[in-house]
């Protein structure tokens, strides 16, 4: 168990994003009713049910496994050098508080909503913890697949290519024969195209490319111009990673636009599959109990979003394909599931609908006629093609929330690149803020986009349903991977670190100080016995001197904090402080997973 550290100040990020986002949402507060205000409250703390003392967004970082999945791809844990658990508590705070309206507003006398920084980092973890832990309670690695061991950094295992004019590039597809023709165009053998191609489609899943160094030295030959031209010729997304911290865009977090007409105050009849406001459940105990939500999503933003609206406590119905969703046997497989698809997926019913069928398409419009939520992240005009776009879906149906999640909405107009996390990261000045001054700006191969996005969606979702309990009517609701990266707080020039801003190697494993330590050398100074004055470097160095825990407990006798930092992310399902915030594998889903971020009274 990680020792109890000194607490610090309360989380100020995830406060202002909390307030910013409630803020945006439409409808204010509940109103008076009886003697005061009949206010909703929120509360936000640093480790919520994690019995461990994590005195800031770094800790938690180190503690809940950020740093772990971040650092795959450069060789060891790193920290991200923005407050990403911070604004992901936000997040969830303005969502349980909307939810708190929703759930008033349907009769249910539910007042605080409570969640943290911890439990927000372990939300963004989530797939990977399911990865992870699956493959661990299997016993052994799937079958003849071949898996990039996630556990293992990888030195130059990102997927930023750099061009003989000195860019910097991240490339898309999702194409195979695109990837090989790009690669082609710059000279290399189909053959050696291919084996790229594994480790580049995997990285959603492992936060780690190993890409051949062949493929690398390829692109080093060529200019940013021929590798344009070449992405241009084969359909490969294409964008140039900058150093500039700041967002190139700042869009809202989500629009919402009112749909025709208000609707009766009142459940419609029932043969018309219309609903109206639906009264709460008797005795729910959770804000969203008894609302539908349709969803036809794949990969992670859209079904993030849904799970967040079922751990709320909707129904979420799953439209796939004849078959089911090809995620669901990525490997590893818990039973006979993938883990990441089952991490965001697990409880969903699903419905099989052939959307390029009229019977399919009409299959989506009768569930979304007695839905509250129909959403979806399909690509940009897919739905008008489809004949369910919002104009089509709102008329008929006046109390639907239609939710659209995009990648870039409308950024770069109707021909956007590829709307995938990593490309959202370049795009929104993310990719140069995750990492500090002294490393190439590079998106983080974990998702930190997908699952922001996810969260955006969601909200603007609650947003649109208090609405409509508010005023009667429907909307429709979009966001994106870039208006979610825009919540970010970032400085305007990147970050410069010293050592001891990043994990420090000890006898057994890594450490991360706290904030009084890292602005305070001299003091760290005074635990090394007879050491004169030395540089930052020097200092970190002596820690590989002593284990984890002797470290730890010098610092805490000194009055300052240190956290170890988490390098096994099984661990988290065994540990006996993360009890109460991580669910451990059972016979049910075959991973670990954590526990809905809220507590509700």
């Amino acid at each position: 168990m990680t020792p109890r550290l000194r607490a610090a100040a309360r989380p100020a990020v995830a406060a202002t994003i909390a307030g910013r986002l409630l803020r945006h949402a439409v409808p204010g507060p509940p109103k008076t009713t009886g003697l005061g205000q009949d206010t909703v409250r929120y509360i936000v703390d640093w480790a919520g049910p994690v019995d461990a003392g994590l005195p800031d967004e770094r800790a938690v970082q180190a503690a809940c496994g950020l740093m772990q999945v971040h650092g795959r791809a450069t060789g060891g844990p790193l920290p991200l050098a923005v407050d990403y658990a911070s604004v992901v508590a936000g997040l969830l705070a303005a969502q349980g508080v909307t939810a708190l309206r929703i759930a008033r507003a349907r009769g249910l006398d539910l007042r605080e909503v409570r969640t943290s920084v911890a439990q927000g980092a372990l939300l963004a973890v989530g797939q990977y913890l399911a990865a992870e832990t699956a493959r661990a309670n299997s016993g052994a690695p799937e079958p003849d697949v071949p898996v990039t061991p996630s556990d293992v950094p990888q030195a130059d295992g990102l997927a930023t290519l750099k061009t003989s004019d000195d860019a910097r590039v991240e490339v898309e597809t999702l194409d195979p024969l695109a990837w090989r023709e790009f690669w082609a165009r710059l000279g290399v053998a189909p053959a050696l195209a291919g084996r790229g191609w594994l480790p580049f489609q995997q990285r959603f899943a492992t936060a780690v490319c190993p890409l051949p160094d062949e493929l690398r030295q390829a692109a080093r030959r060529r200019t940013l111009a021929e590798l344009r031209a070449a992405a241009h010729h084969t359909g490969v997304s294409l964008l140039t990673v900058g150093s500039d911290p700041a967002p190139a865009v700042r869009p809202a977090p989500w629009c919402l636009t009112p749909g025709p007409a208000p609707f009766p105050k009142a459940r419609a009849h029932p043969e018309t599959a219309v609903p109206g406001l639906r009264p709460a459940v008797p005795g729910a105990v959770l804000p969203l109990t008894g609302l539908r939500v349709v969803e036809s999503t794949r990969r992670v933003q859209g079904p993030l979003a849904g799970h967040v609206l079922r751990m709320l406590g909707a129904e979420v119905v799953r439209i796939e394909p004849p078959g089911g969703d090809p995620m669901r046997w990525l490997p590893p497989l818990a039973g006979d599931c993938s883990a990441r698809f089952s991490a965001l997926n697990a409880g969903k019913p699903v419905v099989e609908a052939d959307l390029t069928t009229a019977p399919g398409r009409d299959t989506v419009r009768a569930l979304a006629a007695a839905a509250d939520v129909f959403l979806h992240n399909w690509a940009p005009g897919k739905a008008a093609r489809l004949g369910l776009d919002a104009s089509d879906l709102l008329p008929g149906h006046p109390a639907l929330v239609y939710a659209w999640a995009s990648g870039f909405g409308d950024a770069f107009g109707d021909r956007p690149p590829l709307g995938t996390d990593y490309l959202a990261q370049v795009h929104s000045g993310l990719a140069a803020a995750v990492r500090p001054a002294d490393q190439s700006p590079a998106p983080s191969l974990m998702t930190l986009t997908d699952v922001l996005g996810g969260l955006v969606c969601a909200q603007g979702v609650l947003a649109a349903l208090a609405a409509r309990e508010a005023t009667g009517r429907s909307s429709r609701v979009d966001s994106s991977l870039v208006s979610a990266a825009a919540l970010v707080p970032r400085p305007a020039h990147r970050a410069r670190w010293t050592a001891l801003d990043r994990p420090l190697r000890t006898a057994d494993g890594h450490l991360c100080l706290g904030p009084e330590a890292r602005a305070c050398p001299e003091a760290v100074l005074r635990l090394l016995d007879g050491a004169g004055a030395m540089a930052a470097e020097d200092l970190a160095a002596r820690f590989v001197r002593r284990t984890t825990e002797e470290w730890t407990a010098r610092l805490a006798e000194a009055g300052l904090t240190a956290t170890p930092v988490l390098t096994d992310l099984t661990a988290l399902a065994r540990d006996p402080a993360y009890r109460a915030a991580v669910a451990p594998p059972d016979p049910a889903t075959g991973h670990a997973r954590p526990y809905a971020p809220w507590e509700f009274a």
